[in-house]
């Protein structure tokens, strides 16, 4: 289990362009391996008195709250891409009064029976009674009854016969 939390920890995340090591401690984790091979940074601190190795290590946790604020700019960056190209990809559905259409039954509507994975994802046929801005669409049954709240039109899809 360590071992995977290390490697969690030390790895580098797109969306914040850092590892989480780096945004805890203000530094990169030295891994086993450049202690055997030593690298620049741990030769620096290896030369360093206790009072110099304290006032280095001062100056990274100031520097951290600029490190982690980057990091935030840069998640939010990464969530405004994403979205973009999720909005891109997405097909605005619409539908007149009285057509026939068909309802996600996940997760709007629960399961009423057992069938695993061969049962339909779309319940209906419904009809739209009313259109209401935004996408929203009140639906009714093919007898009449009402028996959902409106919902949102990117839960449905048209209905062929």
């Amino acid at each position: 289990m360590a071992e995977a939390l290390w490697a969690y920890r030390t790895t580098y995340k797109t969306p914040t362009k850092a590892t989480p090591y780096s945004l805890v401690f203000d530094v990169e984790a030295v891994l086993p391996l450049k202690i055997e091979l030593p690298s620049l940074r741990v030769a620096i601190q290896n030369d360093l008195t206790q009072e110099q190795n304290i006032l280095l290590r001062m100056e990274e946790l100031d520097a951290l709250d600029e490190l982690r604020l980057q990091a935030q700019q840069n998640l939010e960056i990464y969530l405004g891409r994403m979205t973009k190209s999720f909005d891109h990809m997405v097909r605005p559905r619409t539908f007149q009064e009285g057509e026939l259409i068909l309802v996600l039954r996940r997760p709007i509507i629960p399961h009423r029976k057992f069938g695993g994975k061969f049962v339909s994802n779309w319940e209906g046929p419904f009809f739209v009674e009313k259109v209401y801005q935004g996408g929203a669409y009140q639906l009714i049954e093919l007898n009449g009854q009402r028996p959902m709240h409106p919902i949102n039109g990117q839960h449905l899809k048209k209905y062929h016969a």
